[in-house]
């Protein structure tokens, strides 16, 4: 019984690092990619065109859906990086459970709206390390099109793993969520942009 909970440890090792290389393939795929927009709502040169007045898609339909970039068969909406935890994660477009486990996924909404909520399995090199985030942390998404979208993190909630309206609710503009390790609680991390 002992030689079968040590081989099952070592495979759940083995599997945390073979997803932390796909994450970190598709990640540098998608920064190869994407254009160097800056912040959102800026060129790249930080000002807009002189005499252009054009609003950016996004902000004159924040409803419409975000781009996508296929790769490995994989379709991501951009990149998150959390620099306190130096983690750098392609997001998914469409969560499902096999999406979860090559990389955090959209759960819901977009950063576009302001209701953008993203899943993650608590793995090491996937959303295990959020739960140590604090009240100040910069969490920055960048869409496929190079459009970064900065957010301080002003809370981190531990809720029950059935409270959903919860997770999703309308007062954050970024909702970064995993399981506790064991599975039995949620870890929220909630961010408002800034």
């Amino acid at each position: 019984m002992g030689l079968l909970f040590v081989a099952a440890a070592f495979l759940l090792i083995g599997y945390n690092l073979l997803a932390g290389k796909s994450v970190n393939r598709a990640g540098t795929v998608l920064r190869e990619q994407m254009p160097d927009n800056g912040p959102a709502g800026s060129s790249s040169s930080g000002s807009p065109e002189p005499g252009t007045t054009e609003l950016p898609d996004y902000i004159v339909n924040p409803d419409m859906e975000m781009p996508v970039s296929e790769i490995d068969g994989n379709y991501y909406i951009g990149i998150l990086d959390i620099p306190s935890l130096e983690l750098s994660l392609p997001i998914i477009s469409e969560w499902s459970y096999p999406n979860l486990k090559i990389a955090p996924c959209r759960y819901s909404g977009s950063a576009y709206n302001g209701n953008f909520t993203i899943a993650g399995h608590n793995y090491r090199t996937h959303f295990g390390p959020i739960r140590n985030l604090s009240a100040g942390d910069q969490v920055i998404f960048t869409d496929v099109k190079g459009r970064s979208f900065v957010y301080e993190v002003r809370a981190v909630e531990t809720l029950e793993p059935t409270a959903i309206e919860d997770m999703l609710s309308d007062e954050w503009d970024l909702t970064l969520f995993t399981c506790t390790i064991g599975g039995q609680m949620r870890v929220a991390v909630r961010c408002l942009r800034i």
